[in-house]
């Protein structure tokens, strides 16, 4: 050590912050490497605009790059950089003066948020610390510097982290800076090579200059959403995509915009070819990454985005976040939310126009994506409305497989037309042959076929779609227009009564009522369910899901078809052979619960079958 070495103490606000970073704010000592190379980025960054301004810059020529070093054997770990470099005040003010760095307002505002009991989590990352966070690994760490000025001279600044710190001339050195990191003997795996290149893969691989490792180029995909999107091509995204996602086939869709306004975001997103939940591989994890300047940030922040866009893949970047010391979570929640907001809402409209613009590929998409839109319908209330725009059904005016969405059901309504109408069934056929759909047909109004247990949580929950409401066909609540005039001459009102009357005696608290019915052409009965009984759909996933305790047989209504041949017989059976009309009645419940989907025990229909055709062979 020369004379010249100059001996400064660091001061107790300094000492509080190394010890804070140190043992306190780095969940994952692998941060570090994070942290230095985005300084060595901004080094460079910065000397690139003073190269526009100042062609007489130190050494001119050398080139923009980073370049890692690690030594095994001598337990250390180098990171150089060709930037701008820092003069002998500039190491005082950056790395030693509290004033200047912004380690004393930190401390302060740290020791205040202790004070009223808030979340210092909160506070750290509006000061430029990430130095520090070399002393995690090393019991000593030397800046090798030389500033990009002319008239710079050479300079290695030394610490322990612990006490103070230490300035010295040194031999002459190109411009720039290179830090070596002596390693602890605990953390003597970051002089590995194949360890600090998983790092720089998963935090710095979209750094804007060429990082080597040992003399190896270690970052070779671009950060393409950096990039005007009308010089990168489909064959660059896909490899893009792949790279990002781990995946081996192409992107659905993908989306590249910027937006710029009072926060600067610029995002890539990809709709994956397949479904890995489809495939049984569990709940996929959030795929879009979160970059602050290229940097990684998150690869998997929880609520970036919806749950239920956990399938989407790749890219957000704003240079605006505010982030903690250590870069590990971001300070400004309301600021997550609104890129979070921002992001969804772009998403949904591109998805939308895509699905007008190419029916066809959509609905491939959708067959594979449908239980994310579902889901989202079901959990995001924030975009319930415009999820909702991208569901797609079959229905009572479109051919088998041909899928329509809410909003052209809106554009086919009738004028005055306030209902959207639907039923759950496992199927077409199902639908189409039950009793419900009749009155719809007769009156030309549609009705949305939806065919999983899910939908009718789904469509619950929307209630509403572009101002009309959602409604089950076999809901009680129902306010249809006049249909055509009936055919056939119908039970007479005191006849009718008295069925009405006779079937609540014997159906006992199997119904909630029985009664005559306008909605009904060919079927002779249906069950419907009154407003706050739960649905048969509902009934199952209540079952899947263990909820079902204190779950009653279903008590429906009733309604009875007065112009089928069958009611009328009933009404004059129940006078002349009641013990068989009582069979009837009950068998006649049986069968519109089954198609309701209300049988819970189908071996009653099969018993009650059996008994009805005994009876019926014995009056043979």
């Amino acid at each position: 050590m020369s004379q010249s070495t100059e001996h400064r103490e660091f001061q107790a606000e300094v000492r509080q912050l190394l010890d804070i970073v140190i043992h306190s704010l780095y969940t994952d000592k692998e941060i570090f490497v994070r942290e230095l190379v985005s300084n060595a980025s901004d080094s460079l960054d910065k000397l690139k605009h003073i190269q526009l301004t100042q062609p007489e810059v130190h050494q001119g020529h050398l080139p923009l790059e980073i370049h890692i070093t690690t030594n095994e054997e001598e337990r250390t770990l180098s990171i150089a950089d060709h930037g701008v470099g820092l003069t002998h005040d500039e190491l005082v003010q950056n790395l030693g003066t509290i004033a200047h760095s912004g380690s004393k307002t930190f401390v302060e505002a740290l020791k205040q948020a202790g004070k009223d009991g808030a979340n210092t989590t909160q506070l750290i990352g509006q000061f430029g610390v990430g130095f520090y966070s070399a002393f995690m690994v090393a019991s000593e760490v030397d800046v090798y510097t030389r500033s990009c000025q002319p008239e710079g001279s050479s300079y290695v600044w030394t610490s322990d982290g612990k006490t103070g710190y230490t300035i010295d001339e040194s031999a002459d050195l190109p411009r720039g800076a290179r830090i070596v990191l002596h390693l602890n003997e605990a953390d003597a795996e970051f002089a590995k090579p194949e360890r600090i290149k998983q790092i720089l893969a998963k935090y710095s691989n979209f750094v804007g200059y060429p990082i080597f490792l040992n003399a190896e180029r270690v970052n070779t995909v671009e950060a393409l959403w950096l990039k005007n999107k009308a010089d990168v091509s489909q064959e660059e995204y896909n490899a893009f995509y792949k790279f990002t996602a781990h995946a081996f086939g192409d992107p659905t869709y993908t989306l590249h915009f910027n937006l710029e306004g009072n926060r600067v975001i610029k995002a890539l997103l990809f709709a994956p070819g397949e479904n890995m939940e489809l495939w049984g591989m569990g709940q996929m994890k959030p795929g879009v990454s979160l970059y602050c300047k290229k940097v990684l940030i998150d690869p998997e922040p929880p609520k970036l985005l919806p749950e239920w866009m956990r399938f989407v893949r790749g890219v957000i970047d704003c240079e605006d976040i505010p982030l903690n010391i250590s870069r590990e979570s971001m300070q400004d929640s309301a600021l997550v939310r609104t890129i979070g907001e921002t992001v969804t809402k772009r998403f949904l409209k591109f998805l939308d126009q895509e699905a007008t613009d190419n029916g066809e590929k959509y609905n491939e998409f959708y067959a594979k994506f449908a239980r994310f839109i579902k889901e989202g319908v079901a959990t995001d209330h924030d975009h319930r409305e415009a999820v909702a725009k991208l569901l797609r059904f079959e229905s009572s005016m479109t051919e088998p497989g041909k899928l329509t969405s809410l909003a052209e059901y809106v554009s086919r309504a009738k004028e005055e037309q306030k209902t959207i109408y639907y039923q759950v069934a496992p199927s077409r056929s199902t639908i189409e042959s039950g009793p419900y759909l009749e009155a719809f047909k007769a009156r030309g109004l549609e009705v949305i076929y939806l065919y999983e247990q899910i939908d009718d949580y789904v469509i619950s929950s929307l209630r509403e779609f572009n101002g009309k409401a959602l409604k089950s066909v076999n809901s009680d609540q129902l306010d249809l227009p006049d249909g055509p005039p009936a055919e056939g001459e119908a039970l007479s009102e005191e006849s009718t009564n008295g069925l009405v009357s006779w079937l609540k005696e014997k159906l006992g608290d199997k119904i909630v009522e029985a009664r005559s019915s306008q909605r009904l052409i060919s079927s002779p009965a249906a069950a419907l369910l009154p407003e706050n009984e739960p649905t048969a759909q509902m009934r199952h996933m209540m079952r899947a899901l263990k909820q079902d305790t204190g779950l009653d047989q279903p008590r429906v209504i009733l309604e009875l078809n007065p112009r089928s041949e069958l009611i009328k017989s009933l009404a004059v059976k129940k006078d002349t052979d009641s013990e068989t009309a009582t069979l009837i009645a009950e068998h006649l419940l049986d069968t519109t619960l089954l198609s309701a989907g209300l049988i819970e025990d189908p071996q009653i229909l099969a018993t009650r079958s059996q008994k009805l055709l005994e009876l019926l062979a014995a009056k043979l």
